[in-house]
């Protein structure tokens, strides 16, 4: 894969830290799903990778049909303010990457350049989670954790078993599927997908 589509890949990640809107977070992390699914078609070599490209563009499609679904059925009340400025969360995301790419050794990827996006995908997914209230902003960063782990499957070198991709495609989306169902019974129960409102539990 190119250099210039690898930072497409992160810069559209990186833009999932910044924004507010849930809908313009869905939006980039689907395109961000379904760049890696041309990706993949672009360089099958057989029909096995082909059937794992249809693979990866269908959880893609999936996942974005999904996460409009819940941003449309669970309407906020208020914007549910995360729990650190833009400016902050994205200093910490590029610091957090960049930390963990120093302190990863080679993956054995075709590209050391490679190897930098798919750990800054996985940093940044991880930072979305730290500091986003909101569960559904915290489902998003687990799928960009997950768009991370899909890279590093076509990144492998040689010709990658097709069965790794589709086996990728299908056991993350069942995680972001279980994250969703913690979603909206967050939000059925509170009324707001904030996870500070589960601080009020109690046993």
């Amino acid at each position: 894969m190119s250099g210039t589509l690898l930072w497409l890949l992160v810069g559209a990640g990186l833009l999932v830290v910044v924004v507010r809107r849930r809908s313009l977070a869905v939006g980039l992390v689907t395109a961000q799903a379904l760049l890696l699914a041309g990706v993949a078609l672009r360089d099958a070599g057989g029909a096995g990778d082909v059937v794992a490209a249809a693979a990866l563009a269908a959880r893609a499609v999936a996942l974005g049909l999904l996460f409009f679904l819940l941003v449309a059925r669970t309407r906020e009340p208020q914007r549910v303010r995360a729990g650190a400025s833009p400016l902050v969360r994205t200093a910490a995301a590029i610091a957090f990457a960049l930390l963990i790419v120093w302190l990863v050794p080679t993956m054995g990827l075709t590209s050391r350049t490679a190897e930098r996006a798919v750990l800054t995908l996985v940093g940044f997914g991880l930072v979305v989670v730290a500091t986003r209230r909101a569960t559904l902003f915290q489902v998003l960063g687990i799928v960009l954790v997950e768009n991370g782990v899909a890279l590093a499957a076509l990144e492998l070198p040689g010709a990658s078993s097709p069965a790794i991709e589709i086996g990728v495609a299908f056991d993350l989306l069942l995680v972001a599927l279980v994250a969703t169902v913690f979603h909206e019974r967050i939000f059925a129960e509170f009324g707001a997908g904030d996870t500070a409102l589960l601080r009020s539990l109690r046993d």
